[in-house]
């Protein structure tokens, strides 16, 4: 495709609703935006191993129409990473705004606003896992994330009915808690997600309904 092609194909690019909420999804956990002009424009990057091929096919899926070269494959040492890259659109603009501050990523002062079930269960497929194999309860490891940010996730989550604890780590970083109620609803947003990329179904599998 050339020049003048991506020019074109540009100007139709809108993103849809659920693409928006993906994006916050994303963003949350291990996607990143990246600007090579001062933030007019920004690009989505996502990458995963191996293991999450799967879910990083899915996800190249839903963005598609903003992926031209569609996903690519690196070996990195002994590691393959799998991942994409989308056109650089002043659309993503907002969310570059509101999710990075001086070059850093940062939890955005809209994400009661911002987040929904589905930017939840992205960002619980990114960074979650259960607390161990012997625990009915899940944790998102937001270790990247400032305890001023995390407070403003965690007035977020209410507004779903989840209850999030700070549980602080050896070198002061913290993540997520979510007892057993509140892990019964983030199973209940990434279940139709799961059926798509059955190969992230461990993540839950431990939440089941007690008998």
């Amino acid at each position: 495709m050339n020049t003048k092609e991506i020019r074109e194909k540009k100007k139709d690019l809108t993103l849809s609703k659920r693409q928006r909420e993906l994006i916050v999804g994303l963003l949350l956990g291990d996607g990143h935006l990246e600007t090579q002009n001062g933030g007019r424009t920004y690009r989505l990057k996502v990458e995963h191993g191996s293991a999450q091929r799967e879910y990083l096919e899915w996800l190249a899926h839903e963005f598609q129409e903003w992926i031209l070269s569609g996903w690519y494959e690196k070996h990195k040492r002994e590691k393959v990473v799998y991942g994409f890259t989308t056109v650089s659109h002043p659309a993503l603009r907002f969310y570059g705004a509101q999710f990075y501050q001086s070059g850093k990523k940062r939890i955005p002062p809209l994400i009661k606003k911002l987040m929904s079930s589905l930017s939840l269960a992205i960002w619980f497929l990114d960074d979650g896992s259960a607390k161990s194999s012997k625990h009915r309860s899940l944790v998102i490891h937001s270790l990247g994330y400032t305890k001023k940010d995390l407070v403003l996730v965690q007035e977020a989550l209410r507004h779903f009915g989840i209850e999030a604890a700070l549980h602080k780590q050896r070198n002061g970083s913290f993540r997520l808690y979510l007892p057993y109620a509140s892990s019964l609803i983030i199973e209940q947003f990434v279940r139709p997600i799961l059926t798509e990329v059955p190969s992230l179904a461990y993540k839950v599998e431990n939440i089941k309904p007690k008998e």
